[in-house]
């Protein structure tokens, strides 16, 4: 049943007795992976229900079939995370939202940071959502998630405020606490948090934040964390919180 394919469809593609595959995974299924009729496969809706499917029908268009059973599976993490991350350079977001994703992320938010390098207009941010989004939902099936985690626009930095007002628990990576020594921040935080809470966790730009806007972020009630004594590259930084969220909440319980 694990080694089943994975594909998530709309709502009402997955009923209670059927289901149907349309778009990019037709192919997929098709040309790349070579079912046919009686082959079996797992769909996943919007809602994070998980279905065990039988084919019964290919088309150049849609795939169709049987609900076998639908299953009780269930892999994500037990808070949720949003990750927002500065614009970096290059692909680098790609990377974080590949294997942010993997590693359990619930959303993410880029943002224009004072010393962002990099500049989307509003027509180039568009073009790269829907690339993460893509990125998104290929990194969710690979690895068996529930849901596929949302991308959102890049907002402003005072846009991202606003989005994180409703957070139970908002942490900003800071590397002047690492270089100063402080390794309890990001722990205590973690502690404090319980199951189903959101945290909402800002990750700067290879230039780091600034201290003013650190300092707003603060009187917005964000935490300052050191992510360690080593000052972690901007696309490492997400994963390495998403991966000791992952620790505290699953590992040790």
């Amino acid at each position: 049943m694990l080694l089943l394919q994975r594909y998530f469809v709309a709502n009402n593609q997955l009923t209670d007795n059927d289901f149907s595959i349309i778009g990019e995974d037709v192919k997929h299924i098709s040309k790349v992976m070579r079912m046919s009729e009686g082959d079996e496969l797992i769909c996943i809706n919007e809602d994070g229900l998980v279905a065990h499917c039988k084919i019964t029908c290919i088309s150049p268009d849609e795939v169709k079939g049987d609900v076998v059973e639908y299953l009780t599976q269930n892999t994500e993490l037990p808070v949720k995370v949003t990750v927002a991350q500065a614009l970096p350079k290059g692909d680098k977001l790609e990377l974080i939202v590949q294997k942010g994703t993997e590693l359990g992320a619930f959303a993410f938010l880029p943002f224009q940071a004072s010393r962002s390098i990099v500049k989307w207009d509003e027509k180039k941010s568009e073009k790269k959502r829907e690339r993460l989004e893509k990125i998104a939902k290929e990194a969710a099936e690979q690895s068996y998630r529930n849901i596929v985690p949302k991308v959102y626009s890049k907002l402003s930095f005072q846009q991202l405020l606003k989005e994180a007002e409703n957070h139970d628990i908002k942490i900003v990576a800071f590397e002047e606490n690492a270089k100063a020594g402080e390794f309890n921040n990001l722990a205590t935080s973690l502690l404090k948090a319980e199951v189903a809470s959101s945290i909402f966790v800002l990750i700067g730009p290879e230039g780091g934040l600034t201290h003013e806007e650190v300092l707003e972020l603060e009187q917005a009630g964000f935490i300052p964390c050191s992510f360690g004594p080593r000052i972690l590259r901007t696309e490492t930084a997400a994963l390495y919180f998403l991966s000791a969220v992952s620790y505290h909440f699953e590992m040790l319980r």
